[in-house]
């Protein structure tokens, strides 16, 4: 007898189960897409086993989706039509994402677009949608759940957000690979904790202590290694060398097919192949075949700012004045501002300042609103992770250390 599903071995989750109906979009060239983009962009080359990509990551939050809505089916909560939608939404969240993940994302900013824009039309408009449908499935309600559009909020937020399968598997898959102790978290606790009131997620009293304790870990993984001072130089070049070879390759003005035909080492490989006719175009290349050989620029100024994001506008500024200071070309002076909420955005991509939480007493359960910054450890946090560092090739590092000093000591 033929079987209904597949099992995928998972470091994370020890099984993934799929079924028919998901295999026929995983199979898909769209969806194979993923494995050759990676979950952390340039994170390997500090990290070497971060290797995981956004393929993995996304069969895991369909198995957490699954997770969480089994545990509300069983309260009388979401159908198991609902199940299944999660199990869609969970699996096709990052289906827009573009080369090096969220790197990629800046360069759509001139568009006035997200993967998230993208990853709708991708379901809505190709073979995607086509088997969502055939399968008896709304794919138009599905995009709406996987973007956070949906009317169930608690749905829209067991995708995205601070409880969500999203956070629950990349902190987890992040740690594993990247091997940061910081990531450890109960995932199950959480899960089976789940509940829901006034259509938001909710969460049981006792599972509190969990729910710190992961909010703590995305802080520390964020200041570990996503924003590790070395992960975002690698970073930096791959932007710089995009933004320089822009005109050339129409990197963020592709229609939608040639859009899905751009991976991680496609654009890798149009930036080490670019034609030098120009020295922006030369200049590219350098970049980006020193990023291949892992010849880094280096961190030369650090500080942690206090108040508003600074501005792209300043940041250049900044650059400019840190050339003519250091009298070191502004071509090789480059200006970094890391700057994410402490605490994960609702799926609205509103900053969340409240959490559900139950109290059991016997069957009768009282639900209370509670601010974050009634939650001691979490309050702490709460706020914007900003970072602003200066970069600068090696050879040209303690001129430009001197002159941001000089000119960056006072910030805060």
């Amino acid at each position: 007898m033929k079987k209904a599903h597949l099992d995928i071995i998972d470091p994370i989750h020890d099984f993934v189960r799929v079924n028919s109906n998901e295999l026929k979009i995983i199979d898909t060239p769209i969806f194979q897409r993923l494995r050759r983009i990676r979950q952390l962009s340039g994170a390997h080359l500090i990290y070497p086993g971060a290797q995981h990509t956004r393929f993995e990551h996304s069969l895991g939050v369909m198995h957490m989706a699954s997770m969480a809505g089994h545990v509300l089916h069983e309260k009388g909560i979401v159908s198991s039509d609902n199940i299944q939608n999660l199990r869609f939404a969970g699996l096709l969240h990052d289906i827009g994402h573009g080369p090096f993940s969220h790197l990629f994302e800046e360069l759509l900013q001139k568009r006035k677009m997200s993967h998230e824009d993208i990853g709708r039309d991708i379901i809505l408009k190709t073979q995607i949608g086509d088997l969502i449908s055939a399968n008896g499935f709304n794919k138009k309600f599905i995009t709406e759940l996987a973007f956070g559009d949906s009317k169930f909020q608690f749905m829209n937020e067991i995708i995205s957000g601070a409880l969500s399968a999203d956070i629950m598997d990349y902190l987890l898959r992040d740690g594993y690979f990247t091997g940061a102790e910081h990531a450890k978290i109960d995932h199950n606790r959480l899960t089976y904790s789940l509940d829901v009131y006034k259509n938001k997620l909710a969460l049981e009293k006792s599972a509190l202590v969990n729910f710190e304790t992961m909010m703590i870990s995305r802080y520390q993984m964020f200041k570990a290694v996503y924003f590790h001072k070395t992960v975002r130089a690698g970073e930096v070049m791959l932007l710089e060398s995009m933004y320089l070879a822009e005109e050339e390759l129409g990197l963020s003005s592709t229609s939608l097919n040639e859009y899905l035909k751009l991976t991680d080492e496609v654009i890798l490989s149009k930036l080490l192949n670019l034609p030098e006719r120009n020295s922006k175009l030369r200049i590219a290349k350098k970049i980006a075949t020193d990023y291949l050989n892992r010849n880094l620029f280096k961190s030369v100024f650090e500080v942690s700012v206090t108040g508003n994001a600074i501005t792209k506008k300043r940041m250049q500024s900044i650059r400019e004045e840190v050339s003519k200071k250091s009298k070191v070309d502004i071509n090789e002076i480059f200006v970094d501002s890391s700057n994410t909420p402490s605490i994960p955005l609702t799926p609205s991509k509103k900053e969340s300042k409240s959490i559900i939480i139950l109290e059991r007493d016997g069957v009768k359960a009282t639900a209370k609103e509670i601010p974050i910054s009634d939650i001691r450890l979490v309050s702490v946090m709460s706020g914007f992770m900003k970072i602003l560092r200066v970069y600068t090739p090696a050879n040209n590092r303690k001129k430009v250390e001197i002159a941001a000093k000089s000119i960056l000591n006072d910030l805060k």
